[in-house]
């Protein structure tokens, strides 16, 4: 299963919050053996949001997009989720419901916008907050608070899966440009992806669905780089 995550928020593309949301869901779903593909980070406006949803829901097979959900002036995700598929926004009686049944607050006591989701899509009830989330074509829409997000993607997790991958990491103290020839003979000899991360040492991170090929490929490698004295 391929996926593609959308982060919304100004505040995220002026550096003045990390986009944890994304590194947290594609280690998740990473877990679950779906592959995310692309992680796009767009500002609080309808026309981006709708523009980079409606494209990468035509290449994914799910589009998960976080932030940007509630009543306020910027929180245009719900908008913008609907234009990409084409239906309007209206107040959605399971969000009603879900909020005036299971949390402190009234109908009356509601902002004006906060039961407002696309039409016919699935509501996703926030267990940590308020506004709901929902889903349509595919389209998961979570809360950017971190907590609400998380509980709110556990609810959906099973919908997401894929054929588990397994990792192992080695670690060689060489220059990485002292190991490209080794990679390349590594991938001919091994049914194996291969991601090389340069820092105060390399971390060469191994991943293949068949944990024996995986383990013949590490060994393998350990046996040809210089190791990290600890």
């Amino acid at each position: 299963m391929q996926v593609a995550l959308v982060t919304v928020g100004d505040e995220l593309l002026a550096g003045d919050t990390v986009n944890t949301n994304a590194a947290w869901l594609g280690e998740r779903l990473g877990e679950r053996g779906a592959s995310v593909e692309r992680v796009v980070v767009v500002p609080d406006r309808e026309r981006d949001i709708a523009r980079v949803v409606n494209e990468l829901r035509a290449d994914y097979d799910a589009v998960i997009v976080t932030g940007g959900l509630g009543p306020t002036h910027d929180d245009l995700t719900m908008e913008g989720v609907a234009a990409a598929v084409g239906v309007p926004v209206e107040e959605h009686p399971d969000a009603v419901a879900w909020i005036t049944d299971r949390t402190d607050y009234e109908r009356g006591d509601l902002v004006e916008g906060t039961t407002h989701l696309p039409k016919g899509s699935r509501m996703l009830p926030n267990e940590e907050g308020v506004a709901p989330g929902c889903e349509i074509e595919s389209i998961y829409v979570l809360p950017g608070v971190p907590d609400e997000m998380k509980a709110m993607f556990e609810s959906v997790a099973d919908e997401f899966a894929g054929e588990t991958r397994h990792a192992v990491v080695v670690e060689a103290d060489e220059p990485e440009s002292a190991l490209v020839e080794r990679f390349a003979t590594l991938r001919e000899k091994f049914d194996v992806t291969v991601g090389s991360y340069p820092g105060d040492h390399v971390r060469v991170k191994l991943q293949s669905t068949d944990e024996e090929e995986l383990e013949r490929a590490a060994a393998w490698l350990r046996e040809r780089v210089e190791g990290v004295q600890r």
